[in-house]
């Protein structure tokens, strides 16, 4: 709400005017909206259902939930039944409760959802990663060290640094109670895996449907998935990204998903800057994002 906005030290947008006579309303219907999906969730999420509950019509229902959550309400509602479910597991819940609890139809789905929701097996997140195996490996790459890491579904982690010692640190932080093993030698899947993912960070759009294993929120994949649609050589705003997800007021929440990231090049958040042209941040630093766009220039040239 615009009160909890201003608490938090936000200042109004000068665009949406969120304090005008007409905004009150309109939140209202959407968190009625969305509070109806909440108090529901093992009820399909009907549009024209909602549409009653929130007073408005089902277009317009659809256009302004999205504006103002960032989500249309059948995401929303997915992203709910996904938090629920990890709620649910943290509390030590069997499988097949957490399922049931979340709104889930079966445990199948879950486990048919589990790649993308946990980054790992409902079981090991319920164990809160343990049992989880990572193995990674450190190779050299045009922008430094390149830190490689995978479960047995695909990559979880790519990094790049400066000392090995210091991307490896970072990565057990990242994954505090799975089990993480460095790999030297012996191992032709990573070997091949990591060989891979080193051509794409070279040349990028060498490689494709390298298996990835990560989580993320619902907003966070869609803005993941964005980046990977842009072109090596191209860089667009936050804004620009905000705008092509239909969400243009979200730009604060897309450069979080951006910072978020944890795939290097494989997912392409080096290729987004600011408004104004400048850089704006990165997680491996500018000095290396400055190299990836020129590299990526100089091949597209």
């Amino acid at each position: 709400s615009p009160d909890a906005a201003e608490a938090a030290g936000f200042r109004p947008c000068l665009r949406c005017k969120p304090r005008s006579a007409e905004t009150p309303r309109r939140l209202e219907a959407v968190e009625a909206a969305r509070r109806w999906i909440d108090e529901h969730p093992e009820d399909r999420v009907r549009l024209d259902t909602l549409a009653r509950v929130a007073g408005l019509s089902s277009w317009h229902l659809q256009r302004t939930f999205k504006k103002v959550v960032g989500l249309s309400p059948r995401e929303y509602a997915a992203a709910r039944r996904r938090d629920r479910f990890r709620e649910e597991l943290r509390g030590n819940a069997a499988v097949s409760r957490a399922s049931f609890e979340a709104g889930f139809g079966s445990s199948s789905r879950v486990y048919e959802q589990a790649n993308r929701m946990l980054g790992m097996t409902p079981g090991a997140y319920r164990r809160g990663g343990q049992g989880m195996e990572i193995r990674y490996s450190i190779v050299s790459s045009p922008y430094g060290r390149l830190l490689v890491a995978a479960t047995e579904r695909g990559v979880c982690a790519v990094a790049l640094g400066d000392q090995g010692v210091r991307l490896e640190q970072e990565l057990r932080a990242e994954f505090p109670e799975a089990s993480i093993t460095r790999v030297r030698e012996g191992d032709d899947w990573l070997r091949d895996l990591v060989a891979r993912v080193a051509r794409e960070v070279q040349h990028p759009g060498s490689e494709t449907a390298i298996p990835l294993d990560v989580k993320g929120t619902a907003f966070q994949w869609r803005v993941w998935e964005a980046l990977t649609r842009i072109p090596a050589g191209e860089t667009v705003s936050y804004s620009e990204l905000a705008r092509t997800l239909g969400t243009p007021r979200a730009v604060r929440a897309v450069a979080g998903a951006c910072a978020a990231n944890r795939l290097a090049v494989l997912v392409p958040c080096h290729r987004v800057i600011r408004a104004d042209g400048s850089l704006g941040g990165y997680r491996w630093g500018l000095p290396r994002k400055t190299a990836l766009l020129d590299r990526e220039a100089a091949a597209r040239a």
